[in-house]
């Protein structure tokens, strides 16, 4: 009887590291490299990070599954070979389904394979848990991924440019280019981390306060 609750909490648990406690932008600072490189717009920024959460959702399940058969010697190697094939899928895909945004994201779609995020979940939950979970926090390890592009693509998009998914928002002339440049995505992304976790730090000062008080 006690099995639903446990698997509510593991899911909420799951949840809440992948998109807010552990996220992997905002928190772990990994995969600097393409966010940095891809948030110039919000379509590339969703792009990325759509592409990279189904990457993780797949492989998580994939090497969870094999972990029982995988030889420890030889993980690495396997969780490549893994990766790569997901990743080639995904590039065909765009190739086939989105050319614009394939053409966009350029060669950091195949660069997907040598994320340290994927590795990372691989190795240290993958192979460690069951299929269940390790899909789940390849889901929301991926939202939490997305969501922080989304959110610095937009404040990049909309600031450095003046538009929203390519819709002019403002004269081109008032937006304050250096955000939209390589320099700007930096100093963004800096300042989105900083405000981020300033605001967890608020809410789990304010947690600990309402749980020393019951």
């Amino acid at each position: 009887m006690n099995k639903p609750a446990d698997t509510k909490i593991d899911i909420v648990k799951i949840a809440k590291e992948g998109i807010l406690t552990a996220n992997p932008i905002l928190m772990q600072v990994l995969g600097t490299c393409p966010t940095l490189a891809t948030t110039t717009s919000v379509m590339n920024g969703l792009g990325m990070g759509v592409s990279v959460m189904i990457v993780l959702m797949m492989s998580n399940l994939l090497i969870s599954l094999l972990r029982k058969f995988i030889p420890k010697q030889i993980r690495i190697a396997s969780y490549v070979v893994i990766i790569s094939g997901l990743v080639t899928i995904i590039e065909m895909l765009l190739k086939a389904y989105i050319p614009v945004l394939d053409k966009s994201l350029g060669l950091f779609i195949p660069l997907i394979v040598v994320n340290c995020i994927i590795f990372a979940r691989a190795e240290s939950f993958a192979s460690k848990n069951t299929p269940v979970k390790s899909l789940l926090d390849g889901l929301f390890m991926g939202i939490g991924y997305a969501l922080a592009l989304f959110v610095l693509s937009t404040i990049r998009e909309v600031i450095g440019v003046g538009s929203f998914m390519g819709i002019q928002l403002f004269p081109a002339g008032y937006a304050i280019k250096i955000i939209a440049s390589p320099p700007g995505a930096f100093i963004s992304l800096g300042i989105l981390i900083a405000a981020f976790k300033t605001i967890m730090a608020i809410v789990n000062r304010k947690t600990d306060k309402e749980g020393a008080g019951k």
